[in-house]
C-alpha cells in the first residue's frame, strides 16, 4: 500500500492593527488578500477558525499590505466606504460563503435581522443556519457580521463582544 502524504500547511501572515476598540488581528495570504480579521483578545478563536477552514496553517508575523492597513484605519477614522477597497478570500462551506458574501452587501449604517437575511437568500426557514454561519465569519468588520441584529431590533451575539458590536454600529450611524 502506498503511503499518503499530507498536504503541507498553508502559510499566512499575521499582523496587528490598533483600532479604537482594540487591536485587530489581520491574517493575509501570500497575495495580500485578507483571510481573517479578529480581535487580539480572541486570538485562540481565530486560530481555530483558520484550522477548521484550511486545515494545518502556519502563521508568521508579516505586515499586512499598506493599502489594507490604510483602508481599515480609514474606516475606523470615519470613512466607512474604505472597507470595499480590501481584497479578501474565504473558504468555508458553500452555504457559509453565500452568507458571508451577502454580509458584504449590507450597507454601512443599516442593519438586517437574521430572518431577513435568510429570506434574501431564498431560505426563509434557515434563520438558525444563517446565525451559525454568521458566527463563523472569519473576516469580522470587513464582512460586517455586526450589522445582523435580532428580529426585535436587539443586539444579539457578536464574536468580539456586544460592546464592540454596539461601537461599530454607532460608528456607522445606527442608534442602538
Amino acid at each position: 500500500m502506498a503511503a499518503r502524504s499530507a498536504a503541507p500547511p498553508l502559510s499566512f501572515g499575521l499582523d496587528r492593527l490598533p483600532t479604537p476598540i482594540g487591536t485587530a488581528l489581520l491574517v493575509t495570504d501570500a497575495e495580500g488578500a485578507l483571510r481573517a480579521l479578529d480581535w487580539e483578545d480572541y486570538e485562540p478563536r481565530i486560530r481555530e477558525l483558520l484550522r477548521l477552514q484550511y486545515g494545518a496553517v502556519n502563521l508568521s508575523d508579516r505586515t499586512a499590505p499598506s493599502k489594507m492597513r490604510t483602508a481599515l484605519s480609514g474606516y475606523f477614522d470615519g470613512d466607512l466606504g474604505q472597507l470595499s477597497a480590501i481584497a479578501w478570500r474565504i473558504a468555508g462551506t458553500p452555504f457559509q460563503r453565500r452568507v458571508w458574501t451577502a454580509l458584504a452587501q449590507i450597507p454601512a449604517g443599516t442593519t438586517l435581522s437574521y430572518g431577513a437575511l435568510a429570506a434574501q437568500l431564498d431560505m426563509p426557514r434557515a434563520v438558525r443556519a444563517v446565525g451559525h454561519a454568521n458566527g463563523s465569519n472569519p473576516i469580522s468588520v470587513v464582512l460586517p457580521c455586526h450589522r445582523l441584529i435580532g428580529a426585535d431590533g436587539s443586539l444579539v451575539k457578536y464574536g468580539g463582544g456586544l460592546e464592540r458590536k454596539r461601537w461599530l454600529l454607532r460608528h456607522e450611524g445606527v442608534e442602538v
